[in-house]
């Protein structure tokens, strides 16, 4: 089957080959190697990984690799799911808006692995987030202007592979900070001061059924299972 719609690959998944290392703290996902536990304002537990990817001509191209990290303290928040199977999870929408949310810290590490202009990245961004504010009846001045400067933030890099995105969400819910690195060039950050963009920006990786990766959902539904069921 054939796609060429670029966009469409934000609703494409297949399963990610994850490589289990004997006394390893890292989790190996396509290649790249997520640590199992980060540190920002707090330690935060890699709960949720997979990856992006397109097919094309029966040929699986994978984009980036994605770990989602969060604060142990979410099982708090997420009590009334007590008990329910991954299965089950995996399908509430209500679930994974809880997780986005809840008043914790969260951060989504994402690594490239198939090169692009970080102008094709900010346009990808642009439209996820776009239209779920557009759809909430959100997206007014204001919510376009930061949207704006986060595109243009990454106009002018060139992602390349290995090259790494990280999104930090402090547990206050209306500031993120984005990240970008790589080999070639100094690292650069910019602040998102808009909680409407915030919170797309989030749903964007972590909406449930509405997400870029539904590897990474998967990974969150079934990782998040078994907290619960301690």
């Amino acid at each position: 089957m054939k796609r060429t719609n670029f966009l469409s690959f934000l609703h494409l998944f297949s399963f990610p080959i994850t490589i289990a290392i004997m006394g390893s703290e890292v989790e190996v996902v396509a290649d790249i190697a997520f640590p199992n536990q980060i540190v920002k304002n707090k330690p935060l537990s890699l709960l949720g990984h997979g990856i992006i990817d397109l097919e094309i001509h029966f040929l699986q191209i994978k984009f980036t690799a994605i770990g989602v990290y969060l604060e142990p303290a979410i099982v708090e928040h997420l009590k009334q799911w007590k008990g329910k199977a991954a299965e089950d999870l995996l399908k509430d929408d209500d679930f994974f808006e809880a997780i986005v949310s809840a008043p914790v810290e969260k951060a989504i590490r994402v690594v490239v692995i198939k090169e692009i202009k970080g102008a094709q990245y900010g346009l990808q961004l642009e439209n996820a987030v776009r239209d779920r504010l557009a759809a909430n009846d959100k997206y007014e001045e204001e919510e376009e202007a930061q949207l704006e400067k986060v595109v243009e933030f990454f106009r002018s890099k060139y992602l390349s592979s290995h090259s790494v995105i990280s999104f930090h969400f402090p547990s206050a819910p209306t500031i993120a900070e984005i990240e970008f690195s790589s080999n070639e060039k100094e690292g650069s950050k910019m602040k998102v001061e808009n909680g409407n963009v915030v919170e797309m920006i989030k749903k964007w990786y972590l909406g449930g059924t509405r997400g870029a990766s539904q590897t990474t959902i998967s990974s969150l539904a079934k990782n998040l299972a078994i907290e619960l069921s301690k």
